[in-house]
C-alpha cells in the first residue's frame, strides 16, 4: 500500500477513463455537502418584481431550437412570458409543465411563453425536450447576452411583457403558474 494520502476529487474534474463513474461520486459528493441531496427543502416563495423605472425594454431575437427565429417584435399585440432556464437548473425543470400549461390555456386570449434556454448547446436542449416531450418554442441564447440583457441572474427567471411590448414585471424563481398569485398576474395583462 501507498503512504501518499489519496487525491482528493475536484468538482467538475473530467473522470479518468478507467473510471467513468467518477464524475457522479465526485458531483454527488459535491451535492451532499451542500445539503442538496436527500429529501428537497422547502424552496423560498418566488419574487415578483416590477420592470424597474426608466428601464427600456431590451430587444429580443434568438434562433429557435427546432423552429424559425423569434423576436419579440413579432409578438407585438401580445402578452409574452420570456423563461430563462437551463436543464440543469431543477427548478426550472420543475417549473416547465405548468408554463406549458398556461401557454396552452390562454393561447385564444393572445399569451405567448418562450422559453430562453441559458448557454446550453442544442444536443443538450434536444435531449431535454424529447425527454420531457415540452412543446413550447425553445430559443437558444448561446452566449448569455440575452439573459444578460434581460437581467436573469438567477433560473428561473421570467419576464411578463405586456401587449405594449413593454416589460412589466419579473419574477424570480420557481413557481407554478396555474395557481395563485401567478394565475392572478397573468390575468391582469390579459
Amino acid at each position: 500500500m501507498s503512504s501518499r494520502p489519496a487525491a482528493r476529487p475536484t468538482v467538475g474534474a473530467t473522470p479518468r477513463p478507467a473510471d467513468p463513474g467518477r464524475r457522479r461520486v465526485v458531483a454527488g459528493t459535491a451535492l451532499a455537502s451542500m445539503g442538496l441531496l436527500g429529501t428537497r427543502p422547502a424552496r423560498a416563495a418566488a419574487q415578483r418584481k416590477p420592470w424597474p423605472r426608466g428601464v427600456a425594454t431590451p430587444g429580443l431575437a434568438l434562433p429557435g431550437v427546432d423552429r424559425p427565429a423569434w423576436t419579440l417584435a413579432s409578438a407585438k399585440g401580445k402578452v409574452v412570458l420570456i423563461n430563462f432556464w437551463a436543464s440543469w437548473c431543477e427548478p426550472c425543470r420543475a417549473e416547465m409543465p405548468s408554463l406549458e400549461l398556461l401557454a396552452e390555456r390562454h393561447e385564444r386570449q393572445g399569451l405567448v411563453v418562450v422559453a430562453v434556454n441559458f448557454k446550453e448547446g442544442e444536443s443538450t436542449i434536444r435531449r431535454f425536450t424529447e425527454q420531457t416531450s415540452l412543446t413550447l418554442p425553445i430559443l437558444r441564447d448561446a452566449d448569455g447576452d440575452a439573459a444578460r440583457a434581460w437581467g436573469a441572474r438567477m433560473f428561473p427567471t421570467t419576464v411578463a411583457v405586456g401587449r405594449d411590448g413593454r416589460a412589466v414585471f419579473t419574477v424570480l424563481g420557481e413557481i407554478d403558474w396555474g395557481a395563485e398569485p401567478a394565475r392572478q398576474w397573468v390575468a391582469e395583462l390579459l
